[in-house]
């Protein structure tokens, strides 16, 4: 009996916390909570509508992901977007992204650089066709993610992919607070377009060099900012 209790909770537990993580960084990229922000535990609570018990639990692992930091006497700070942390974030990401997209040129389908390719091409004809929507950027930004995130699964490396995704929402973040790819789509589909045609040349070398300038790119643009 005792033993099926125990089994119960394990099993409970990560479930809750889980569900405390996804619920916080969900309000924080929706922005409901913002960078340099200070919150109270029960502040979290009204958030995320879970318990004080799972904020607490949740707590060291924001910390140790550097999405927040206690400073006592005022409370949990948002991880603030400062110089440090764009340098940092950037740099992760292209110690990252240069192993996978190498990775991706050698081992991804045909089929799978045709569809990225078609992607990218068909956001590209629309901007020179006079499309400028709202729509169109937010499509453009989910495409823009999901190759980089494409690029990242080719691993199958599981802890490389949960440094990624802690990274990943810090690069949000500041794309958020420093610069978004509202008014670059163009430029942005060309960069990606030169790394996507390396791969299907089956390029290595190309497509590598080819996203460490368009990251750099990016780099370059938040820090300007």
């Amino acid at each position: 009996m005792f033993l099926g209790e125990a089994m119960d909770g394990t099993d409970e537990q990560p479930t809750l916390r889980e569900k405390a993580y996804e619920s916080f960084t969900r309000h924080l990229l929706a922005r409901d909570v913002r960078p340099g922000q200070f919150v109270s535990q029960r502040r979290l609570v009204e958030l995320t509508g879970l318990t004080l018990g799972a904020i607490r639990e949740l707590i060291p692992r924001l910390e140790a992901e550097g999405l927040i930091k206690t400073v006592p006497q005022r409370g949990l700070q948002i991880a603030h977007i400062d110089l440090n942390l764009i340098r940092e974030a950037f740099q992760l990401r292209v110690f990252l992204e240069k192993e996978a997209v190498a990775l991706f040129t050698r081992s991804a389908s045909d089929e799978t650089v045709a569809g990225l390719l078609k992607q990218h091409r068909d956001i590209a004809d629309a901007i020179r066709n006079g499309d400028g929507s709202h729509e169109l950027e937010v499509h453009a930004q989910a495409v823009d993610w999901g190759m980089h995130d494409a690029f990242i699964d080719a691993l199958g490396n599981t802890i490389i992919s949960n440094a990624y995704r802690v990274n990943s929402i810090k690069m949000r973040l500041i794309s958020q607070d420093r610069f978004r790819i509202d008014g670059h789509v163009g430029p942005v589909m060309v960069e990606h377009l030169k790394v996507l045609e390396a791969i299907e040349r089956r390029s290595a070398e190309d497509a590598v060099n080819s996203l460490v300038a368009h990251i750099n790119h990016a780099r370059d643009r938040a820090l300007r900012i």
